[in-house]
């Protein structure tokens, strides 16, 4: 009964996979509406009612946005500040619903007003938690304790790091299925790095055993900075656990702020079980706390989303001055020049030359344009136009 279990969840989830899977060169079509996940953001896992018969849980996902970013010295909330255009706060929130991992509650602090003001306008189906204090993660978590039981009866709770745009769906996929398949209280989400200086390690019984502490660098014993899994402040958990252990976390310590990591401490100490799945990517854990930081998050996500378009087949022979968003597709056969820079949504069709000093922003275009120092915000290009240099169209 338990492998036949794990095997439909199995299925479950790479069937989650493939329906949320969206590729990142496609022919240029008619814009869909973005790509949601079930009514209710479910993830489908068997759980056994008392006739034997397996039943759908739900998921949920909590996200941590309440943080001021004092070093950033800007206006914005950080999980606002953009890289590559886009919000850090939409890049985790796409990543959680192309995992298929439940609905989102957004945790705000500082700035609450603009954060919800962004959120009614840019993804009204996220819902908000506010929290009047910056009192810890773990704090943040239990501001969001209604829409944890509202959403996730019988199932499991991610929680995400607003400002932590890396960490993809493939990663949050692979650390439900490891959740599941192994019954953890809590799975963290685990990066290894060459150079784990200023993160948690995670300490395991065993080299790929379950974890039995998370410790932070100036906790950490030398023989514990030499471990390089370190954790990335992303979790999967047990909703019935979550909720159990929430008000068990304390703040006795120098900052009286009530941290999550206590909470993976404080179920392992009940005898639960803690796991930890790395992700693939390293990069999973970089967030950024001043604008050198940010810099470097643009620098890697640029490269990345370059480097993905010239597989693809786009032809970028000079990648100097081009930027282009993570949401930006092509169709076949098309060329970027220098100085071009692409936005938002913008779809373009197959056989476009688009460049040098091209600007567009949430633009269509139709195949076979050429678009020579163009700049364009909102607007349709229709196939084969070739308007003179330095238009702006409207």
């Amino acid at each position: 009964m338990k492998k036949a279990l794990e095997k439909t969840a199995e299925y479950a989830i790479i069937e989650a996979e493939i329906r949320f899977a969206l590729p990142s060169i496609r022919p240029l079509r008619p814009r869909a509406a973005p790509a949601r996940a079930l009514p209710e953001a479910e993830i489908p896992f068997p759980v056994l009612t008392k006739w034997g018969k397996a039943m759908p849980q739900q998921n949920c996902t909590v996200i941590l946005a309440a943080g001021e970013g004092k070093r950033m010295k800007r206006d914005l909330p950080k999980a606002l500040l953009p890289v590559l255009f886009k919000p850090m706060l939409q890049w985790v929130l796409d990543a959680a619903r192309a995992a298929g991992a439940g609905r989102a509650c957004v945790v705000t602090g500082c700035r609450h007003e603009q954060v919800e003001a962004w959120l009614a306008e840019h993804d009204p189906e996220a819902e908000t938690a506010y929290q009047p204090e910056r009192l810890g993660t773990g704090h943040a978590v239990r501001m969001a304790s209604e829409f944890i039981r509202a959403h996730a009866q019988g199932g499991s709770v991610l929680v995400l790091n607003g400002d932590a745009p890396f960490l993809g769906a493939a990663a949050i996929r692979g650390a439900l299925r490891r959740h599941l398949r192994d019954g953890n209280a809590v799975t963290l989400i685990s990066a290894r790095l060459e150079d784990p200086t200023g993160y948690g390690r995670v300490l395991r019984s065993g080299p790929e055993g379950p974890v039995r502490a998370i410790v932070e660098q100036k906790d950490a014993s030398p023989r514990e900075l030499a471990v390089r899994e370190v954790n990335s402040g992303a979790y999967w958990f047990r909703q019935e656990d979550l909720l159990q252990i929430l008000p068990e976390i304390g703040n006795d310590n120098a900052q009286g702020e009530y941290y999550l990591t206590d909470a993976v401490q404080l179920l392992i100490r009940k005898g639960r079980r803690a796991g930890a799945c790395p992700a693939e990517n390293p990069d999973a854990v970089l967030g950024a706390n001043d604008c050198a930081q940010l810099h470097r998050l643009n620098a890697l996500a640029r490269d990345a989303v370059l480097g993905a378009l010239m597989r693809g087949g786009v032809d970028i022979p000079c990648a100097e001055g081009v930027v282009i968003g993570p949401d930006v597709t092509f169709g076949r056969d098309c060329c970027v020049l220098p100085g071009t820079i692409l936005r938002g949504h913008t779809s373009v069709g197959q056989g476009c030359v688009l460049g040098p000093g091209t600007v567009l922003d949430g633009c269509e275009v139709g195949d076979g344009a050429r678009l020579d120092a163009v700049r364009g915000a909102g607007v349709r290009v229709a196939p084969g136009a070739r308007p003179a240099p330095f238009t702006v169209l409207r």
